[in-house]
């Protein structure tokens, strides 16, 4: 009996692992059900024509904050699952920080998985938190189903006493020795604590509060010093590191060096330390604040040339949202401006746009460090990725010759402010679809909203 499919998507270049070729793509029960050449439509058939396009599988964020419970009025699931949705991201992850209380044991993860049920476009999974005093919340976290762990060596920023805190050199030691235990991963923000905390001090107290100066009080050193230690750690106990967010090639070439020596480590860099640099930080002030902060022009290069050699393993946008007063209030120095860049509607466009219309990098490089490798890395690819029968149908139409202009209308977001608005890109997704649902297309906006679901992960694999 001939095989029906719910939905083809015809005329395509789809991008497979290594190769694109111009295949029809048939969908069932959500689930990629063939690729082939002209395949059989029946009466119900819905056809989706996408000659022109390049059909992706839906990038995978693992690194976005969306704040909630208590915060969502800086970015909360709907809003910020939105604008993923239109920028082709079919998975995301967030992190364990910034909502109230923070992701650091059993009853927190709770509150988070309620906030977002009902609520994302597309599917999900949790991170969970180590932080001084939760060594104990650990395993119950990891039963429950989150990702992996987040640590920071620097201080996150926040207030109050429940915030999020940096873990001390013990607890990131005997963090690591418990989640190795548990065949869990740790991610961590790699800056050194003593380091920036005293070049911060000291620029506050000289009156240097510029952007070029939060630079200088961040520099690469930091991350050097805090990736030199971590993989050390990881040695002696044999945890799993993935590190994030890393904005210099040294940094990179140390990682990819231990890698190399038998450690199961992994780096992410994110769009904006590809895109942006530290020219652009002191033209757009806060908009473009970060941590670690944007490199020079020099540094981006290198890094470009570390990411085509496949020495990093994917990237993330680290959206980090917040109301646009607290980035542009007037009076407020770049140092109390809140550090973050929130950017993840735009990652794959970017990256399209940069890394393959720009740079001529391969289009099937670009979407292995955007979808297959993260799924890899975080025990997804038996469901998402990549575009294979029996896969989740999670895809991406992108038009690469729709030129148009960035403007802040276009984005999803709660607080409608970016440093890519005003930014002309090569590229535009036209359609995104969720498990063979069609979440987004450039007409109509989200049409889809409440039907994306918590992926539950234990020792690397989703159990749901």
């Amino acid at each position: 009996m001939e095989e029906t499919y719910e939905l083809i998507i015809t005329n395509g270049d789809v991008v497979l692992p290594g190769e694109v070729l111009k295949l029809d793509i048939g969908v069932k029960d959500g689930k990629i059900a063939a690729l082939g050449k002209q395949l059989a439509a029946g009466a119900d058939t819905r056809i989706l024509d996408a000659e022109g396009l390049y059909v992706l599988p839906g990038m995978i964020d693992m690194h976005v904050h969306f704040n909630e419970p208590a915060l969502g009025h800086w970015e909360g699931f709907r809003t910020g699952s939105a604008a993923l949705a239109a920028g082709g991201i079919t998975c995301y992850a967030d992190m364990p920080l910034n909502g109230n209380p923070p992701t650091v044991n059993q009853a927190a993860l709770q509150l988070k998985a309620e906030a977002a049920s009902g609520n994302s476009a597309v599917d999900y999974v949790l991170w969970g938190g180590l932080v001084p005093g939760n060594l104990e919340d650990l395993e119950h976290l990891a039963a429950a189903g989150v990702t992996g762990f987040k640590a920071f060596i620097s201080n996150p920023g926040g207030e109050g006493e429940g915030r999020f805190r940096e873990v001390d050199d013990d607890t990131l030691y005997q963090g690591m020795k418990k989640i190795a235990a548990l065949s869990g991963i740790l991610a961590l923000h790699a800056e050194s604590e003593e380091l920036t905390a005293a070049l911060s001090a000291d620029a506050l107290r000289s009156g240097r509060t510029g952007a070029r100066d939060f630079a200088a009080s961040r520099p690469a050193e930091a991350e050097l010093e805090a990736v030199a230690r971590a993989l050390l750690y990881s040695e002696r106990t044999g945890c799993r590191l993935h590190f994030v967010h890393i904005s210099t090639s040294a940094a990179i070439e140390m990682i990819h060096a231990a890698k190399l020596r038998g450690l199961d480590v992994t780096a992410e860099t994110c769009p904006h330390y590809l895109i942006l640099n530290e020219d652009t930080m002191e033209e757009l002030g806060p908009l473009a604040k970060c941590a670690p902060p944007l490199r020079s022009l020099e540094e981006q290069e290198r890094l470009w040339k570390v990411l085509a050699d496949g020495k990093i393993d994917l990237i993330a946008s680290d959206h980090s949202p917040c109301p646009t007063e607290l980035k542009l209030a007037p009076g407020l120095s770049f140092f109390e401006a809140w550090g973050g860049i929130s950017g993840a509607q735009s990652s794959l466009e970017l990256m399209f746009h940069e890394g393959v219309n720009v740079r001529g990098l391969p289009v099937t490089q670009i979407s292995a460090l955007l979808s297959g490798l993260p799924a890899r890395r975080f025990g997804l690819d038996h469901r998402k990725g990549s575009i294979a029968p029996g896969l989740d149908a999670d895809l991406v139409l992108l038009n690469p010759d729709h030129s148009y202009t960035l403007a802040a209308e276009d984005l999803l977001y709660r607080h409608k402010h970016s440093p890519y608005t005003g930014m002309t890109l090569s590229c535009k997704v036209m359609a995104t679809l969720s498990r063979g649902t069609v979440v987004y297309n450039a007409e109509q906006g989200v049409v889809a909203e409440g039907g994306g679901e918590w992926l539950r992960t234990y020792e690397g694999q989703p159990s749901i």
